[in-house]
């Protein structure tokens, strides 16, 4: 990497004037030794020509914004003060009641902490404790825990729970899975023990990815040993290691399967997981804060998302990709994918800065006149939209994060460091990266007619996402240059392997079962939550009688009964066998056909897990039912569309 800059140094000349960059690039020299660049053995080698990509890019750039000559407020970015980012993570965690005022109302944490890794806890443990140095120095006048005193309560309080000593998985008969209480009780592990498992003995191979145990766990049994080589090769698009998920017989849970509640659980855990792994592989990890600045309320570019969304469900209600967004890649894909330099070749700036304000006057009347925009002029205002973001479409927090991607040691952690960091975007930023980067896909897959390949399209589009405008720092600018290359291996991972990183790691659905699980355990201990459950059981019992529903009460061991409300068959009882998969039980219900039920294609109906140790989660059509239900034999199962 050190390489490279260098010699794009000499390569290059940057200036900066009037507070921007200008590029002059002279293709007549060549570096001043002659020499090529090493294409050997790092991931960041990089040809002349795909970061002369890059730079013309960021060249085009600088130019559109020296002829836009409205002033933007620059996005500024606030350095914490000591102790202020330990404990503005700490809340982004959800165990803002282990400090201050509310320490000593630490029962939630209590069950939160008690599902974590050994290197999760160290990860809050080491936030803990600044936190408390902190308030110390400052002498706050309130309770400071010592951070010992609150692991020690946690493992008090839960008895056998996972304190690193031994594995934490949830313990059940051999032939019954029964709970102290008698209740039927999940069947799963957290991957929440030592994980001191050999490396070696692991089933996983150089290019799986392993979901089932802790990522920062991983890195750390691979730091201490011998085991494992670092995985890494060249820069063409061929030598990306194809890495794979194996498949997991309880189903694959994607973003967008589980229920808000237990979302919520997943971004505490990622935050939690990701600041873990970092630690673990030594690269420092910082969220960042933008200070608030006056923005947009109306319009099209340089509006938060937010606010676009807003105004767009007005027009199409549950909309959750902005129109104007849709709109333009609609319009890009209308004429071909197979025109050469699509997305490298910019359309003419003055034209493209007149649609753009045409745009904002005409697009949400419907009088703008599409036939008017060409093809590169479209993919430019694209581009345009993402970099006239309020904040970068990696938002301001995790923009940082991403970049030091780069920096991990090998390519299977920098894979598992995204994966997390997706976890970690808003709803809204996540689901417009993906409509952006399943775009830039279709792109790539025409690569042999509009000679666009992977590694084109990252250079062309890394300084779109990643050299944010707003920025009134000196570290971010100069991040344009000095982390270019490392910037577009980083969109280039998100492109090849986007499938991956949209998946929620199993170790973290298994870790939201269990404080599931201890949450329900705790409420059920409240006699004024024991009443209500009796009487809920008992307005349940009367109205299945009502509905005439018999062996529900009594549904035979290796049975489950399965409600499908919307179709004509509502309910069945499926008997469980070993290779009975959730796309089985649909087609079943789906063959039932009667004319009074509107006629639901495959595609548009799932089967959900809901209750239980889990809020609600759509299934995969792989998912073997047996395996599932002894995750969560507690569970309803739901035929239902998913909503958009």
């Amino acid at each position: 990497m050190v390489t490279v800059v260098t010699k794009l140094v000499h390569y290059l000349h940057l200036s900066r004037r009037s507070g921007q960059y200008t590029m002059n690039h002279d293709h007549s020299k060549k570096t001043p030794d002659g020499a090529s660049f090493d294409r050997s053995g790092s991931q960041d080698s990089l040809d002349e020509l795909s970061m002369d990509d890059y730079w013309k890019e960021l060249e085009n750039i600088h130019e559109t914004r020296g002829n836009n000559h409205e002033e933007r407020v620059a996005l500024v970015v606030k350095e914490p003060d000591e102790g202020e980012l330990e404990e503005e993570w700490l809340k982004e965690a959800g165990l803002s009641n282990l400090f201050g005022e509310s320490s000593g109302d630490s029962l939630e944490s209590m069950v939160f902490l008690s599902t974590l890794t050994r290197t999760q806890k160290a990860a809050v443990e080491k936030r803990v404790e600044t936190v408390t140095q902190t308030m110390r120095k400052k002498n706050k006048q309130h309770q400071i825990p010592d951070v010992r005193d609150i692991f020690r309560l946690q493992n008090d309080s839960k008895g056998k729970v996972c304190d690193g000593s031994e594995p934490s998985t949830v313990r059940t008969s051999e032939n019954k899975n029964e709970t102290q209480d008698g209740t039927k009780g999940p069947k799963f592990s957290l991957g929440t023990d030592e994980q001191k498992i050999p490396l070696e003995d692991m089933p996983f191979s150089d290019t799986d990815i392993n979901l089932e145990i802790s990522f920062a766990e991983q890195a750390a049994n691979l730091k201490d040993s011998s085991v494992g080589k670092m995985c890494k090769g060249g820069g063409g698009d061929t030598l990306l290691p194809n890495f794979r998920l194996p498949k997991d017989k309880t189903g694959t849970t994607k973003i967008g399967d589980l229920a808000p509640q237990d979302m919520k659980k997943v971004y505490s855990l990622a935050l939690i997981e990701l600041t873990a792994l970092y630690d673990i592989l030594g690269t420092e990890f910082k969220q960042q804060k933008a200070v608030k600045i006056k923005t947009k309320d109306s319009g099209l570019f340089g509006v938060p998302l937010s606010v676009l969304l807003e105004q767009d469900q007005k027009k199409v209600p549950g909309t959750k990709i902005p129109l104007i967004f849709q709109k333009l890649i609609a319009q890009i894909e209308e004429a071909t994918l197979e025109t050469e330099g699509l997305l490298r070749i910019p359309g003419v700036a003055t034209r493209v800065k007149s649609l753009c304000q045409e745009l904002e006057a005409k697009f949400y009347e419907g009088t703008f006149n599409w036939e008017n925009v060409k093809q590169h002029d479209a993919a430019s205002l694209l581009k345009l939209f993402i970099r006239e973001l309020p904040q970068p479409l990696l938002t301001v927090e995790y923009l940082k994060a991403f970049q030091d991607v780069q920096n991990l040691p090998t390519k299977k952690q920098q894979l598992q460091a995204l994966n997390l960091l997706v976890l970690l975007l808003p709803e809204a930023n996540r689901d417009t990266l993906k409509v952006l980067l399943e775009f830039l896909q279709r792109v790539i897959d025409h690569r042999d007619k509009n000679k666009m390949t992977l590694k084109n399209v990252a250079m062309v589009m890394a300084p779109n996402l990643f050299t944010f405008h707003g920025f009134g720092s000196k570290t971010i600018e100069q991040s344009e240059f000095v982390m270019a290359a490392g910037t577009a291996n980083v969109m280039r991972f998100m492109i090849q392997y986007q499938k991956l990183l949209w998946t929620i790691p199993k170790f973290i659905v298994n870790q939201v079962r269990k404080q599931n699980t201890e949450s329900q355990k705790k409420e059920k201990k409240d006699k004024a939550m024991k009443k209500l459950l009796k009487k809920m059981a008992y307005d349940r019992e009367k109205h299945e009688k009502q509905e005439k529903t018999p062996n529900d009460a009594d549904v035979p061991q290796g049975v489950i009964r399965v409600q499908a409300p919307h179709l004509s068959k509502v309910s069945m009882a499926i008997q469980l066998t070993e290779e009975l998969k959730a796309s089985d039980i649909v087609a079943r219900f789906l063959s039932q056909k009667s004319g009074n039920v509107q006629t639901l294609k495959k595609e548009e109906v799932f089967l959900y897990e809901i209750g239980g140790n889990i809020g609600e989660r759509c299934l995969d059509d792989n998912t073997y039912m047996k395996d599932l239900y002894q995750l969560n034999p507690n569970a309803e199962w739901v035929i239902k569309s998913k909503q958009s």
